[in-house]
């Protein structure tokens, strides 16, 4: 009894070397990647979320490679597809999550060089973060995470530098009435 063997099925199958189509794609993953997975933790608030954020990020980035002119302004295109993703994923959400009027944990205590205080402070702030609104976050994000200034913050979002400043400093007036914040600091 003989036996068919399909050819390109056995090529197919085996491992062949891949290679991408956009090496400096690659490159450019490979050097900013720490950065850009830090804006979109800042983003979501969440290292899982965050990661499933830039991987789509990096993929319409990589869909749209051809498409981009200037790839020194890389961090700028991906921060914007950061956002938008985000954005978008915000606005098709299911709204499961109720708030209340107490937190579930105790408060926590403020104190010294206390590294377990330290760490509630850091955490009641990205708290408060969490409940500006999704354009004042992108700013204090941008401007204060990731250190840029309000001119280059503007390019980012698209916007004015005047919006960026008046954005900021409401946001920073909400941080600084936060109930939570100025429980911690005490």
């Amino acid at each position: 009894m003989t036996t068919l063997v399909c050819t390109s099925a056995s090529k197919a199958a085996a491992p062949a070397a891949r290679t991408l189509p956009y090496p400096s794609f690659s490159s450019y993953v490979r050097a900013r990647q720490p950065v850009l997975l830090r804006t979109a933790r800042s983003l979501t608030g969440n290292p899982s979320d965050a990661e499933d954020l830039l991987q789509t990020a990096l993929t319409k980035t990589y869909v749209a490679w051809e498409r981009i002119e200037d790839h020194r302004a890389l961090d700028g295109y991906v921060r914007r597809a950061l956002l938008n993703t985000r954005t978008s994923q915000w606005r098709k959400r299911k709204v499961d999550e109720f708030a209340c009027e107490e937190l579930p944990e105790p408060e926590p205590v403020s104190g010294g060089d206390d590294p377990a205080e330290q760490q509630a402070l850091r955490d009641a702030m990205w708290r408060a973060i969490m409940r500006l609104p999704a354009r004042q976050r992108a700013m204090v994000v941008l401007r204060y995470y990731e250190d840029l200034s309000e001119v280059q913050t503007a390019e980012v979002l698209g916007v004015s530098v005047g919006t960026v400043k008046s954005a900021v400093s409401r946001a920073l007036g909400k941080l600084r009435e936060d109930s939570e914040l100025v429980l911690v600091r005490s």
